[in-house]
């Protein structure tokens, strides 16, 4: 294992998998993720206005550069339906050097496609 204070899982839900593939592409067509991983079908158990909901969501796992956190949130909340969209940051403390030395490779600053 290699250690890696400068990577991060951000996590996103959204109301539907078409949203979902949607803020996926969007993400990684501006080279602000490696790589984002939908899964479909979680229950999601919130309060909002006072009143406790629940609803079918899309979690999605985006894996970036702790510098790219900024660029990944504005492209979020620029293209979310939500009013209040998910947008939480987890340290990756460290993985596998193969899979972090393409993570860094994948999100080293480029021209977005």
């Amino acid at each position: 294992m290699k250690k890696s204070p400068q990577f991060r899982v951000v996590l996103v839900t959204a109301p539907t998998i078409k949203v979902a593939r949607q803020l996926a592409k969007i993400a990684l067509t501006n080279r602000a993720v490696a790589c984002a991983n939908l899964i479909p079908r979680i229950e999601s158990h919130y309060w909002w206005k006072n009143k406790l909901e629940k609803s079918a969501e899309v979690l999605i796992l985006f894996k970036t550069r702790a510098s790219k956190l900024e660029d990944l949130e504005k492209l979020i909340l620029q293209n979310h339906p939500y009013d209040t969209s998910e947008v939480v940051a987890l340290n990756i403390t460290s993985g596998s050097k193969r899979f972090l030395d393409w993570l860094a490779t994948e999100t080293t600053s480029r021209t977005p496609r």
